[in-house]
């Protein structure tokens, strides 16, 4: 099996690895068939993806993916990327072979999961100004 360049740089050099404190979503998805897991932890801010990171178990492609998708949805508009699809991962990262088009399924469906945790999840609203007056001011 052979793999892009990009799949490779993505697995020896994983981008945003790890768990993100504060999430606003979190998604999980997973494949019983070959025990891959992927984790996408994203934090919005209004309509936009601040910050993203994943954690991954499984293999080469699954960690490529995740690392991919991290990269790419960082900054971006959610309304811009509720769309992505394997099949943009796959161009994302050159290709991926055919037994490996799993990874890039749990990926989006990964990222589908966090973006539906994060629009149910209460907006945190500014703290409101106290009042400096006291009882028999």
């Amino acid at each position: 099996m052979s793999f892009s360049t990009r799949v490779l740089d993505h697995f020896r050099s994983p981008r945003f690895a790890g768990e993100l404190a504060g999430a606003s979503g979190v998604g999980e998805a997973s494949n019983p068939a070959c025990g891959d897991v992927l984790r996408v932890w994203i934090r919005t801010d209004q309509d936009r993806v601040v910050e993203a990171s994943f954690m991954a178990e499984g293999c080469a492609p699954v960690i490529a993916c995740g690392s991919w998708l991290a990269e790419r949805v960082r900054g971006a508009l959610v309304s811009e990327i509720a769309s992505l699809g394997p099949g943009d991962v796959e161009a994302g990262l050159d290709g991926l072979p055919p037994a490996s088009s799993h990874a890039a399924r749990l990926a989006v469906e990964a990222l589908r999961g966090a973006l539906e945790a994060a629009r149910r999840a209460p907006q945190s609203q500014p703290p409101r100004p106290t009042s400096a007056r006291r009882d028999g001011d």
